[in-house]
């Protein structure tokens, strides 16, 4: 048996991220969710829109998040 309950541990922060073909793996959502803002800011044109596509999925914490339509 576990000391701390399975349901009192931290839930892993891990998210995959796939902008203009480039896959990466982040620990933390807060610091995808900069990046990926900072980009949309300091870009524009298609490269701009990719950004927010993954930026949006970023908000509401997908496990994946993709510019690209399935």
């Amino acid at each position: 048996m576990l000391a701390i309950p399975e349901l009192a541990m931290p839930r892993s922060r891990k998210v995959m991220t796939i902008c203009n073909g480039k896959r990466e793996v982040w620990t933390d959502y807060k610091q995808a969710k900069a990046y990926f803002l900072e980009l949309m800011m300091s870009t524009d044109g298609e490269e701009r829109d990719r950004a927010e596509c993954v930026y949006i999925q970023l908000l509401y914490e997908l496990d994946e998040c993709s510019d690209e339509d399935e």
